[in-house]
């Protein structure tokens, strides 16, 4: 894939993929993004288990579809930044001829865009440099790498929360969804409040305060208008943290103020 001219990169705002990396233990950000990271995990102190959760929610995901589902191509929306456990990097350790296709707004993940690129060689990763408000250009981009003739898994991890307009991010959903053919996947995850309405309302207001994008925190209740049409895997819509974690000897692991699901695309 050829690269043109990178776009600057401003330092001075905080980004939410940034501030993301900050809070997973990444490396990648600058010092605002710290600062604000800061701010914000001070006034909702579990921003930080939120973003741990979902990471390894993800990685679940998308090893069941591999495993069990026999999925084998992927659209990761609002990938943000590399870090360990990227979606071509749990899907190609059990299947290396996976393919997936990364979408993101973020300059500084274009910078990093070749370090996705390097997958196995069985398999292909892409990037696509794209707003999700235009899931158009994402279909028609994704099909350079992927085959819309076979099951593919959608992953919104984190992103519809950025497109404040409820009736604009159930159309980007519905118009994604309805471009994949049958038997395949729509993993979606993003921030509710439910646990700490107060604190996700001023984290929103410290990152948009300081420069960052918009966010709206929905309800379980909203968040399942998303799979209308769609069949739900077991354990249906849950908290994050309650995605089928791993067994442990002390019992499932506390709630998080985060609610995801994965649900299949039958016709």
């Amino acid at each position: 894939m050829a690269f043109g001219r990178l776009p600057e990169i401003d330092s001075t705002r905080p980004h939410p993929a940034r501030m993301w990396n900050y809070w997973i233990g990444g490396k990648d950000y600058y010092p605002i993004d710290q600062e604000v990271g800061e701010q914000i995990a001070a006034a909702f102190p579990g921003v930080g288990d939120i973003a741990r959760h979902s990471r390894v929610c993800l990685g679940r995901m998308v090893r069941h579809l591999v495993a069990e589902e026999g999925v084998r191509q992927f659209i990761d929306i609002g990938t943000g930044l590399p870090t360990h456990d990227n979606t071509h990097e749990v899907a190609q350790r059990v299947a290396p001829e996976c393919r997936v296709v990364y979408v993101d707004n973020d300059p500084l993940v274009l910078l990093h865009a070749r370090a996705l690129l390097a997958g196995r060689s069985e398999g292909r990763t892409d990037y696509i440099e794209c707003d999700v408000r235009d899931p158009g250009r994402i279909l028609a981009e994704s099909a350079r790498t992927l085959d819309f003739d076979r099951p593919i898994g959608l992953i919104l991890f984190g992103i519809m929360g950025n497109v404040i307009d409820d009736d604009e991010s159930l159309a980007i959903v519905r118009r994604l969804v309805d471009a994949l053919p049958p038997g395949s996947f729509m993993a979606f995850n993003d921030g509710t409040g439910v646990l700490d309405r107060e604190g996700r309302e001023e984290a929103i207001r410290l990152a948009v305060e300081q420069g960052s994008t918009p966010y709206v925190a929905r309800t379980p209740e909203e968040i399942a208008r998303y799979f209308t049409g769609l069949e739900l895997l077991e354990p249906g819509i849950v908290s994050t943290s309650r995605w089928r974690p791993e067994a442990t000897p002390f019992g499932p692991p506390p709630e998080v103020d985060a609610t995801c699901a994965l649900a299949r695309k039958v016709s």
